[in-house]
């Protein structure tokens, strides 16, 4: 990678942009960054750091003051850098976030943070990426290096040579992580880890699993007292197996071993205790079936005994049952009177609400006071049918009276139709007065729209022409680009034939001149000359100068395609200026600006005439309307005249018909307020007349129909065996008395037949008259049912234990068997992740990562002694040292500096101040070397150095310049910051950072500030 260029503005110290041009040094190899302290050399480096990375590490884990406190608040920040690498050449122009005040509102705002990347490709600049993802994932690619690895490599800044060689072994191994990318292996002893631990899990379940069902086992052969020989059918048979196992003792085997005798036993005594089940079965079935058969004699008996009582209960009721017989006849007798007495009870009551009826009419007549010469029906009927008929002529006032409020809205509606006839006629003739005027301006209107729009083909062809013109501008300003191009080219291909034709000639000529040389190599002594006949040669030329024939071929070659490049440059120069003074003439002495605005005008004057079609079309149309609304107006007209004529003949009919209504209701109300009233009071009289007349003749009709119905009473009574009417009103019974007194009756002779029919086959069974007793038999089945249940339930235990015995048995056998492949597979996986993280019998307790880190660190320190050696003159080497650390802590990685004047090796602390930076120093380059490799061997053209080179003495210093102007050997540049003044003597390509009495920095040297 090499720097070639550097521009910041607005960040750090410095104000104003300042360039630093790092291809000014390349010929010096290495330039000195010199100034006070404080004026900002540090901040040049910063600056690169930041394009390249968009961070500073001065910065880290602190404030980012990365933007300059001189600057305004509208003055930018901003860092280029420009680099090149094997990819190619690129550039990175990078701003940082930062507060400034709000354009809008008042207070702060955040300025975002902005980068861009572009690449050079020879002829301009091409833009890369511009978001801060997409940039950085282009500068990981070309430039090949974390930022950790840039600081290390090419940027080396303050405190960063001896915290490498004094560093622990704990904090070698981060920062070597870093460099080398190596978290991967301490991944791999995380999930080696994972994995032991996770196999010793499954491998300790598995035991316990084999364990516990071994225990499980164990408990149930105790509980079920399975060990040794056991009498388990009672009748002096033994099991099988007469070794009594030792249950929980010894390895699995022999636990498994005495668990499988226990089984065979528990498998013995199930079958047995099945056996004893089937036994008391049989004897509990038959205990059931005599138990049943005892039972349905005792509910035989039972049954006897019931149907002898309810006979002699029925005897007992058979006097009751004939008075019921009795009473049914009776009342059967005493029903075919019912509809005769009936009829003459409802006669009697329709006499008496009869004779109430006419009392309550003769005290409403009499309330009136109307006085008649005899209060007959008929009398009344007459005084009510002439009463009627004068009422009759009060009907049609009683209508009009009734109507005077509808009439009142009739007259009300007449006059408001009368007044909106009126109010319209008036609208009609105030929009019919503006319509004219209306008529005249939409006329000059159209007229106006219709001669824009008769230009419309005009100006279609005056666009065209602009248009023409424009691009006849455009194309003049392009061939006039274009043309001093080509005459520039035309130019340099005349100078090029001019050149080529005075080689070729200057070759001919030489050609020429050494013809006699040429000639004289080609003589041989005794031979004849080409040239004189000759044979004798006393002083042939000498060919100082020889020019061939390829090379005048060559030359001629060359000339050829000269003059043909001439010739085509020529035929393109003329063509192009053919092609001008066509694009002038049509231009028409316009420029491009001018031509847009002629376009622009014209475009604008035929959108005009554009639209004024449409308005033409919309004028047209709004005359067609005012015409129709004008026509329309005048049938109003003509309507709302007929109209208010109309409403006006409508009111007078009302107002007539309301000035009749009135005399007639004055003439029909007489005495009384209104005729409504009078004709209540008339209707009431009449009413309570016929209500008189009528009740009269009810009460005349009733009492006959009376005597009628009392007559054929007594008629039908006196033809029964009744005596009177209250004898058989005593005897009747309802419908639901004699359904009654039936079913009693028939109930008591079914009862008594079905009864009989139960006892006979009873009485024949013979059975005893003592109550039978079925306890013995109860107690028999409840003692045979209690010792099969008993057995059931044992021969169930037995099988289950069985079971449960064989299953765990099976289980453990399983599980011991797989436990004993896991165990191997759980002891070579427990190693391994023991090894790679450093434990067991790892006595330097060096992990997996530490070893290869260890490895990374050898090559380090290599590259470290071979300058280490010569800027020590021999006397100093550092070393790799893998000794245990105290304490139990990690190591691997530690380095100790051999002494060669006594032979030992001591600790890097223990060096001074300059043989510190010397070691650092070239510990750092070594770092350098090795990273960049593992980096893709990318080579390094630029290289930085920020280091307190003022704490070394004459000698020292000498010996790292020296080394210094090893690093710029193969065309590498190297800078050094440094304000000491014999590096400034040593030193002479030299950049300078000052700080202005003003405040901000700035730089001096190759390309300096600007502005």
């Amino acid at each position: 990678m090499r720097l070639h260029r550097l521009e910041v503005e607005g960040f750090g110290p410095f104000l104003e942009r300042q360039t630093v041009d790092f291809d000014a040094f390349a010929a010096d190899g290495i330039f000195l960054i010199a100034g006070r302290t404080g004026a900002g050399k540090s901040s040049i480096l910063d600056a690169v750091c930041f394009g390249l990375y968009g961070s500073v590490p001065r910065y880290d884990g602190g404030e980012k003051r990365l933007r300059s406190d001189h600057c305004e608040p509208d003055d930018p920040s901003e860092v280029v850098v420009e680099f090149s690498t094997t990819a190619g050449r690129f550039r990175v122009t990078r701003s940082p976030e930062y507060m400034r005040p709000a354009r809008r509102g008042g207070g702060m705002t955040k300025q975002a943070s902005a980068v861009a990347l572009d690449e050079w490709t020879g002829d301009a600049w091409l833009g890369r990426a511009a978001r801060a993802v997409d940039v950085a994932n282009e500068l990981d690619a070309i430039l090949q290096l974390s930022q950790s690895q840039f600081l290390q490599v090419i940027l080396l800044a303050q405190n960063r040579f001896a915290r490498f060689l004094l560093a622990d072994s704990k904090e070698r191994q981060a920062l070597l992580r870093r460099l080398f990318g190596t978290e991967r292996f301490e991944d791999i002893q995380v999930r080696f880890d994972e994995r032991r631990k996770a196999s010793d899990n499954a491998l300790s379940a598995r035991l316990m699993t084999v364990t516990t069902r071994l225990e499980e086992a164990e408990t149930v052969v105790v509980d079920a007292g399975l060990q040794g020989t056991t009498a388990d059918a009672g009748d002096g048979s033994e099991s099988p197996d007469d070794s009594p196992p030792e249950v929980g003792a010894g390895p699995t085997e022999e636990r498994l071993e005495a668990l499988r005798r226990a089984l065979a036993r528990a498998e013995y005594r199930a079958e047995r205790a099945q056996a004893d089940a089937d036994d008391a079965e049989r004897r509990s079935t038959d205990a059931d079936a005599a138990l049943a058969a005892r039972r349905e004699e005792q509910a035989a008996q039972r049954e006897r005994d019931r149907a002898r009582a309810a006979l002699r209960r029925l005897d007992d009721e058979e006097p009751q049952i004939a008075t019921a017989r009795a009473e049914l006849d009776r009342a059967r007798s005493a029903e075919g009177l019912r509809p005769a007495i009936a009829a003459a009870t409802r006669a009697r009551c329709a006499l008496d609400a009869a004779a109430e009826a006419e009392a309550e009419a003769r005290t409403r007549w009499k309330a009136l006071g109307i006085a008649l010469p005899e209060l007959t029906a008929t009398m009344l009927e007459d005084w009510a049918t002439a009463r009627s008929e004068q009422r009759g002529s009060w009907q049609r006032a009683q209508e009009y009276e009734q109507r005077s409020a509808q009439r009142a809205e009739e007259r009300a509606e007449a006059t408001r139709r009368v007044a909106e006839a009126s109010e319209r006629i008036a609208a009609d003739d105030v929009e019919r007065s503006a319509l004219p005027q209306e008529r005249a301006a939409a006329s000059a209107e159209r007229e106006a729209a219709r001669r824009t729009a008769d230009r419309i083909d005009a100006l279609a062809q005056e666009c065209d022409r602009a248009r023409s013109r424009r691009a006849a501008a455009v194309e003049v300003a392009r061939l006039s680009t274009v043309i001093e191009t080509v005459d520039g080219e035309f130019a340099a291909a005349n100078t090029r034939l001019a050149r080529k034709q005075t080689e070729l000639s200057t070759l001919l000529q030489r050609r020429l001149d050494g013809m006699a040389g040429e000639l004289a190599e080609a003589l041989v002594s005794g031979q004849a000359c080409a040239v004189c006949g000759s044979t004798t040669h006393p002083a042939p030329a000498a060919h100082t100068d020889p020019v061939s024939g390829d090379d005048i071929a060559e030359a001629q070659s060359e000339r050829d395609d000269a003059a043909r490049s001439e010739r085509e440059t020529a035929d393109r120069l003329t063509a192009l200026r053919a092609e001008l003074a066509a694009a002038t003439a049509l231009a028409d002495g316009r420029d491009a600006e001018q031509g847009d605005a002629e376009l622009a005008a014209a475009v604008a004057a035929h959108d005009e005439a554009l639209s004024a079609v449409g308005r033409v079309a919309e004028t047209e149309e709004r005359l067609a309307a005012i015409e129709e609304r004008i026509a329309r107006l005048e049938r109003e007209r003509d309507d709302s005249s007929a109209a208010l004529a109309t409403a006006r003949e409508a009111l007078a009919v009302l107002e007539e018909r309301e000035r009749e209504a009135e005399a007639i209701i004055a003439e029909a109300r007489g005495p009384f307020a209104s005729v409504a009233e009078r004709v209540a009071d008339s209707a009431e009289g009449i009413a309570a007349a016929r209500a008189l007349a009528a009740a009269l003749a009810e009460t005349a009709r009733r009492g006959t129909a009376a005597d009628e119905a009392r007559s054929e009473r007594d008629a039908a009574i006196a033809l029964s065996v009744f005596d009177d009417s209250d004898h058989v009103e005593t005897a009747l019974r309802s419908t639901a008395e004699r359904d009654a007194l039936e079913g009693r009756i028939t109930a008591h002779t079914v009862q008594r037949e079905t009864e009989k029919a139960i006892l006979l086959p009873l009485e024949m069974r013979t059975l005893p008259e003592e109550p039978i007793d079925v306890g013995p038999a109860e107690e028999a089945a409840r003692v045979s049912r209690d010792a099969w249940k008993n057995a059931v339930d044992s021969s169930a235990q037995a099988s289950a234990v069985a079971r449960r015995l064989g299953a765990l048995i099976d289980g453990a056998a399983t599980e011991h068997a797989r436990s004993a492949e896991q165990m191997q597979e759980h002891e070579l996986l427990k190693g391994l992740a023991d090894t790679i993280a450093g434990r067991a019998g790892n006595t330097r307790r060096m992990t997996l990562e530490t070893f290869v880190l260890a490895a990374e660190l050898e090559e380090i320190v290599d590259a470290a002694n071979r300058r280490l050696s010569d800027m020590s003159t021999g006397r100093y080497q550092l070393r790799h040292s893998d000794a245990l650390a105290a304490r139990g802590a990690a190591s691997g990685l530690g380095i100790v500096v051999f002494d060669a004047f006594t032979g030992h090796t001591r600790p890097a602390q223990s060096l001074s101040g300059g043989e510190t930076f010397l070691s650092s120093l070239a510990l750092a380059l070594g770092l350098a070397e090795v990273v960049t490799a593992r980096a893709g061997g990318i080579t390094l053209d630029t290289l930085f150095i920020d280091e307190g080179f003022g704490s070394l003495d004459a000698d020292t210093l000498d010996v790292a310049m020296r080394t210094l102007d090893e690093l710029r050997a193969g065309g590498r540049t190297v800078g050094v910051i440094s304000h000491v003044e014999a590096m400034q003597e040593q030193i002479p390509a030299q950049l300078r950072v000052e700080q202005t009495d003003a405040g901000p920095s700035r730089i001096v040297g190759p390309a300096g500030s600007r502005g």
